[in-house]
């Protein structure tokens, strides 16, 4: 079970719980065509953000009841959130999770993203006893790839054409580490 003690913080980042001042921010990040191009779901309206920031809210802690973990990134001297990230427990039994993560396009490309994924890899790891993580990407989404990278996560698959992703053939990317090689990245 993982029930981490928040605020955590990070060098530049603070990493919360999602709460209902976040309506504005979450629905901002949703609406934007280029954040949703390689994720499962369209653009979001404000009611659709306001469902998922409800489903967000109650997501603050890895249980057997709750088996996904999604925080608010705030960067402190904006004052609001500007990305989120997920981290799920896939597999009790074979100790595997994944980690996701989206960022406003105003806050990408400052290594935010890794930053704040970075934490969600040691609460799996340190928190959650995990033996293996995964991200997966599109493979055109070369942002998040770089990202995984720059965790020290390896390219493990490519699948070609392995499903219809909003009405053409797409490709994925998968990419994971293993807890020993986290270990011997940390130091």
């Amino acid at each position: 079970m993982l029930r981490p003690k928040y605020p955590i913080v990070t060098r530049r980042l603070v990493l919360r719980p999602f709460r209902t001042g976040d309506l504005d921010a979450l629905f901002d990040l949703y609406r934007r065509p280029e954040v949703v191009r390689y994720l499962y779901w369209g653009t979001r309206s404000r009611e659709e953000a306001q469902e998922d920031l409800q489903r967000r809210i109650t997501q603050s802690r890895i249980d057997d009841d709750c088996r996904r973990l999604a925080l608010a990134v705030v960067l402190p001297d904006l004052g609001r959130m500007i990305g989120d990230v997920t981290l799920k427990w896939a597999s009790r039994e074979h100790r595997q999770g994944e980690i996701g993560f989206s960022f406003h396009p105003d806050h990408q490309g400052h290594g935010f993203a890794t930053e704040a994924a970075e934490v969600l890899l040691g609460l799996g790891f340190d928190g959650l006893g995990l033996h293996r993580v995964m991200g997966r990407c599109d493979a055109r989404n070369v942002a998040s790839a770089r990202v995984m990278e720059h965790l020290g996560m390896r390219l493990e698959a490519r699948f070609v054409h392995n499903e219809m992703f909003k009405g053409e053939w797409g490709d994925e990317l998968v990419y994971a580490i293993l807890e020993d090689e986290w270990r011997d990245r940390c130091g």
